[in-house]
């Protein structure tokens, strides 16, 4: 399985990024985070500290199956002044098999600045829509089309996450995983198996 990789940015939205990398490396799923300062070590916006796994080295990015951006701010304004991001996402968007991820107010102050979502449907946290540029806004918590998988904020994290998983592995194992984190809970009788 290819890798995928997740940007952090002084001001992440934390729970967006954990959520997305706990969810995903439960579904077997390969998933660096990626400091785009000068330290592994990324402050968020709600003052959490999270040791980035790489720092920010063209050379990862060798085919990369997701591009993963957190919300928050200024979490995402730093992520779209990056330079090296911007070419990436780019690169990202006009490969065949490369997909995008981003929540909250990343769909749009990256992706949505960037030119990336013209005529394509997205969501973003409420008050960004302007800077989607072009696309169709959607008022809905989890939005799919083409390249991309955009959320619009930090309480609709998991389902972003496990949308991830269901547009990489299948379905079947977004649904088990959700289950398995009890998100759709059945009643003790409905369950087959406690241990996975």
């Amino acid at each position: 399985m290819k890798e995928s990789f997740l940007f952090l940015a002084d001001g992440f939205e934390e729970i967006e990024a954990l959520t997305a990398v706990d969810v995903l490396r439960r579904a077997g799923m390969t998933v660096k985070t990626v400091s785009i300062t000068s330290s592994l070590c990324v402050t968020g916006a709600h003052g959490i500290t999270v040791g980035a796994d790489v720092i920010y080295d063209p050379s990862l990015f060798r085919n990369p199956e997701w591009l993963i951006l957190p919300g928050g701010m200024p979490g995402a304004k730093n992520l779209y002044e990056f330079a090296p991001l911007q070419g990436l996402l780019r690169n990202q968007a006009e490969s065949k098999n490369g997909r995008i991820a981003a929540i909250c107010a990343a769909p749009a102050v990256v992706l949505g600045q960037l030119g990336l979502l013209k005529n394509s449907s997205a969501t973003c946290y409420p008050g960004f829509e302007e800077m989607l540029d072009c696309a169709e806004v959607k008022n809905e918590d989890v939005v799919v089309d083409g390249k991309f998988v955009l959320a619009n904020g930090p309480a609709n994290a998991l389902i972003w996450a496990l949308t991830i998983v269901k547009e990489s592995v299948d379905n079947i194992d977004a649904t088990r995983l959700a289950n398995d984190m009890l998100l759709y809970p059945r009643s003790v009788k409905d369950i087959d198996h406690y241990f996975g």
